[in-house]
């Protein structure tokens, strides 16, 4: 899971970002200013690309909910350890 969660990550972060400049873009058409554009895309495309990336979200939350889960199993076995308790692999 871990090599997918990264391609998750970065496909969900370019698409909020590919988003945000296609709203920029169109603002632009009727001359709105650069920074206003900008200012209200990143407003406006927050809520919008959880809307549109609802399954690319859902998958990247549970990547990192199985990452975080695998990290706490470790985290208990070499406290386990720590404590001299036997532990199986």
């Amino acid at each position: 899971m871990e090599s997918t969660l990264g391609r998750d990550i970065a496909v969900y972060t370019a698409a909020r970002i590919a988003l945000v400049a296609a709203v920029t873009a169109v603002l632009l058409l009727f001359d709105i200013p650069l920074l206003v554009s900008l200012a209200v895309a990143i407003v406006v495309g927050f809520p919008l690309g959880i809307l549109l990336f609802r399954g690319l979200n859902a998958r990247v939350t549970a990547g990192l909910a199985e990452r975080g889960a695998a990290r706490q199993a470790e985290r208990d076995r070499l406290r386990a350890q720590l404590r001299g308790e036997e532990t199986d692999r």
